[in-house]
């Protein structure tokens, strides 16, 4: 018999005896296995038990993986599939690589499906974009390529040369101009997924995103700028190698001179100047950030090479920028090579800016001054600029309309600051329904900032003035129970109790009532660690009344406040809320119990979720 059809036949023997056992430990006792530590080594039933709880942990992953090829949604299936693969990689590479194969093929599906119902979506009379924004599914495929590629490159490789080719069938069939700024989208896969294992392992990272480097784009630079941070000496070959490519190349304008610049003098921070629009996209760094001497020094040269070439004649221009967004660019960077450049390549750059200069007007001179100055100028400057910018147009501004949006635009400056003036601006919107919108989403702001600046003390008394609902109330005192739990245990309790109350207020129907239950779990593991089960089972009842809970969506907080010519919104990661965490420590307890407790769940996704959970606590264990 071949070799697949052993693999085959052996794959679905496993299978039938894991669901024969899965069926099993409900009626059978498993042993209440608690720590088992080093000393399983020493003693013959420690190392039993340890055994067993491998062996039944297995057991719970390809039981899980049967249900999961018999889920209706897709996007769910392709991510348990793969998840689970992960998690079985050491104890059973082959059979991990089927499922990841098998993940693949689900999440493709998962795509095809969304991209018919949008298209039903947008065919649908009266459709607002809105609604098709809702029904973008996650990119799965990325989840998979990500998990596929640190077990196994060459795996990797075969499911992006899969996507390659399927994005290249693609774009055969797409009209429209190219953003020569931008990659294709099978490159950009390729550079996420990159980027993504830098967090674990930067030479596989490099290797995955070695191919896709000789193009000069946002996408690239990007992700040179992130191993640089892991990985100076290998970055900085790379960037050198696109300076001697940018050099030769005849294609090479200004706007490509602004890309490069963004790696050594601007991380994360890109300005590109067209005929159409300014776009401006990144992170805020401080001022110029040097990375080598000799990168520095390559780009100015390099930069002063390619901004010195004569402008064609209008009409005859090869490049996507004309004179003036040269000049705009020769603007933005004239400050740094005066800081850091030679002389002569500095003078050479003035004198091309003021002959350019010479053929505008001054409007046109001025009129990117802010764009300009991005990445730039220092913070402290932007800040005040900015300041001053926003009391100025509320002193001139014609309707209360105008002025609500300015206070509320200024009120934003000072929370994004931590400070609590914010508060004084959001009072004077003259719109009632604004006004207590714009409160909550303030005070969701300012205490963003105290618990990035971990100050337990500040968060809670920025919770007991402001204008929160009971869901972001009991995510605040949950967030500062967790800051004051090493310092003042007793007052971290009583603050988790007071999260407990705000979130037994959540209607049953919201979906913030199973998230911030399940956080509560999470953040009593560090203080008592009893309480911790209570409130899971507590989380497992609010979760089967919400439908929408899937036992990971509470990854993010997200405000929203809307003024009748715009509005804003904040959102920001809370990690606490997804359930992996405390199933994960809990099962390191007592294993069969939270096995018990994964089964309470009632819908699929929250009680696969659960189960990777607890079989990964588990096997993960043997691999430490």
């Amino acid at each position: 018999m071949p070799r697949k059809l052993l693999w085959t036949a052996a794959f679905c023997l496993l299978a039938a005896i894991a669901v024969s056992l899965n069926a099993q430990t409900e009626a059978v006792a498993q042993p209440n296995t608690k720590s088992v530590g080093p000393a399983a080594g020493k003693d013959p039933e420690a190392a039993r038990i340890a055994r067993e709880r491998r062996a039944n942990a297995q057991a719970l992953l390809i039981s899980l993986s049967a249900d999961a090829g018999r889920f209706n949604d897709q996007t769910l299936r392709a991510r348990t599939q793969a998840r689970i693969a992960d998690a079985l990689w050491d104890a059973d590479p082959d059979a991990a690589r089927t499922l990841f194969r098998k993940a693949w093929e689900s999440a493709v599906v998962a795509e095809e499906e969304a991209q018919r119902k949008q298209r039903e979506e947008k065919q649908r009379p009266g459709a607002s974009g809105q609604n098709r924004e809702v029904l973008r599914p996650p990119n799965v495929r990325n989840e998979v390529l990500r998990l596929a590629a640190k077990r196994d490159r060459a795996l990797g490789e075969e499911l992006l040369a899969k996507l390659k080719a399927e994005k290249a069938e693609e774009a055969a069939d797409a009209s429209g101009r190219h953003d020569p700024y931008s990659s294709p989208e099978a490159i950009k896969q390729r550079l996420t997924l990159a980027r993504q294992l830098l967090a674990t392992d930067v030479g596989l990272a490099i290797q995955i995103a070695d191919p896709a480097l000789g193009a000069i784009t946002m996408d690239v630079i990007e992700f040179l700028s992130f191993l640089r941070e892991k990985d100076a000496a290998a970055a900085d070959r790379r960037y050198l190698a696109l300076l001697a490519s940018a050099a030769v190349s005849n294609e090479s304008d200004a706007n490509t001179v602004s890309l490069l610049s963004s790696y050594c003098l601007t991380p994360h921070i890109f300005a590109i100047f067209t005929a159409d629009n300014v776009m401006i996209g990144g992170g805020d760094p401080t001022g110029p950030i040097p990375v080598t001497s000799e990168a520095t020094t390559q780009f100015f040269r390099t930069a002063a090479g390619i901004l010195s070439r004569p402008l064609p004649p209008p009409g005859q221009e090869k490049t996507t920028t004309r004179a003036q967004d040269k000049y705009y660019v020769l603007k933005r960077l004239l400050p740094l090579f005066e800081q850091l450049a030679p002389k002569e390549l500095t003078e050479l750059m003035r004198a091309q800016m003021d002959a350019i200069g010479a053929t505008m007007s001054e409007e046109a001179r001025h009129r990117e001054d802010e764009s300009v100055r991005e990445g730039i100028q220092p913070r402290e400057e932007r800040a005040a600029d900015r300041e001053k910018s926003l009391q100025d147009a509320i002193d001139h501004a014609k309707t209360s309309d105008e002025r609500d949006d300015l206070f509320l635009e200024l009120a934003e400056f000072y929370a994004e600051q931590g400070d609590v003036k914010a508060r004084d601006f959001v009072d004077k919107i003259a719109d009632s329904e604004v006004r207590q919108q714009a409160r909550t989403f303030i005070d969701t702001e300012l205490i963003s900032r105290a618990i990035e600046k971990k100050d337990g003390d500040k968060t809670l008394e920025l919770v007991r003035t402001g204008t929160l609902t009971h869901a972001l109330k009991s995510w605040a005192l949950l967030k500062a129970a967790k800051l004051l739990a090493t310092a003042d245990r007793e007052k971290a309790v009583a603050t988790l109790e007071e999260a407990y109350a705000e979130a037994r207020r959540i209607e049953d129907s919201d979906a913030n009532r199973p998230r911030t239950l399940m956080g509560l779990a999470n953040v009593w593991l560090l203080v008592e660690r009893a309480k911790s089960w209570d409130t899971v089972n507590d989380a497992i009842r609010a979760a089967n009344s919400v439908e929408s809970y899937l036992g990971e969506d509470g990854f993010n907080i997200r405000v929203s406040v809307h003024t009748k010519n715009g509005g804003s919104d904040i959102s920001f990661r809370v990690p606490e809320f997804n359930l992996s965490g405390v199933f994960s420590e809990l099962a390191k307890e007592d294993f069969s119990r939270t096995v018990d407790l994964a089964r309470g769940f009632q819908r699929e996704s929250p009680r696969a979720n659960a189960t990777i959970a607890i079989a990964r606590a588990v096997l993960e264990e043997k691999t430490k």
